[in-house]
């Protein structure tokens, strides 16, 4: 997804001469061609993401687009105050683009896994926030976001080789898209979990006979609160996925809507457990460890529906 955004950040910056791209010292192997094709208007701000986020709003008060971009648990918590108080009142023209979401930078410890962000973004007024799961996702999420007006944050990972794009789909902010159709049980999904969650609905109707409906969810403020309510009278089950942590995330999002909307439909929310993970490994092993892979999770979806 990286490189998706990355070639559409060009094509956005050769539109809008008003672009000014900012980086907190990341990127290599990866900006090389923003830095190239428009070194005047790229700045490596350095290990100093709070500064990054202040220049960032002086700009923007001035008159510039602004996209910022570092690794998403450094660039959503560091800054916090001055995403709160100097982009978001102001709603001002900011960027943010955070590689790294979820278990990205796996062997790296917590301090490098996002799963947070999701949470302390969406309770912010004037943020929209985007999890793109697949590469097409990612690129036209990238085109819609530096075209909209105000403060954005979109949380980059690894694609998870699923394509599921199909002919005439766009992007649109508040949008979600059907990938498998299945009234037994819902999958909802955002971001790159998607690898697991095709993979789980595909043990579910081996296994269980059930049809498995399978949804992307990448944009989660806005969020589309017309299917979910839709889903929920036509579905007796319905569950969210997510590499994010079970509080403030998708499943949180979707459970404040189904309270306020008297749908009779069940909702299990399945993502990262209210604790730091200590383990170190791959992203398939930490995974695996909070019950994050397709055996664990389509065990549990039958038991749900028996």
């Amino acid at each position: 997804m990286r490189n998706d955004f990355v070639k559409q950040t060009l094509l956005e910056m050769e539109r809008n001469k008003n672009i000014i791209f900012l980086t907190g010292d990341l990127g290599y192997n990866a900006l090389e061609p923003i830095q190239k094709t428009f070194p005047e208007r790229f700045i490596n701000v350095g290990i100093a993401e709070g500064n990054m986020l202040g220049l960032a709003a002086g700009l923007a008060l001035s008159g510039k687009k602004v996209i910022a971009y570092s690794i998403a648990s450094f660039l959503t918590m560091r800054p916090y105050e001055q995403i709160r108080s100097d982009i978001c009142y102001d709603n001002l023209d900011v960027k943010l683009f955070g590689p790294g979401g979820g278990f990205n930078y796996p062997t790296h410890g917590h301090t490098h896994h996002t799963i947070e962000d999701v949470a302390i973004m969406n309770v912010l007024p004037n943020m929209k926030v985007v999890c793109p799961a697949y590469s097409w996702e990612a690129r036209e999420a990238t085109r819609t976001l530096i075209r909209h007006s105000g403060p954005t944050y979109m949380r980059l990972s690894k694609s998870p080789g699923v394509n599921y794009e199909k002919a005439g789909w766009k992007f649109e902010l508040g949008k979600s898209y059907h990938i498998r159709n299945g009234k037994d049980v819902v999958l909802i999904s955002t971001g790159n979990i998607l690898d697991v969650v095709m993979a789980t609905a595909n043990l579910i109707e081996k296994k269980s006979g059930k049809k498995v409906g399978v949804i992307s969810m990448p944009s989660l403020k806005p969020i589309d609160d017309k299917l979910i309510k839709h889903l929920a009278k036509t579905c007796s089950l319905i569950c969210t996925l997510e590499e994010h942590s079970i509080i403030g995330g998708l499943g949180s999002i979707v459970s404040n809507i189904l309270s306020q909307s008297q749908c009779a439909s069940r909702l299990k929310v399945f993502g990262i457990p209210d604790r730091f993970i200590k383990d170190v490994g791959s992203r398939d092993y930490l995974l695996a460890k909070i019950g994050l892979e397709p055996k664990t999770l389509s065990a549990k979806i039958i038991r749900l529906l028996n």
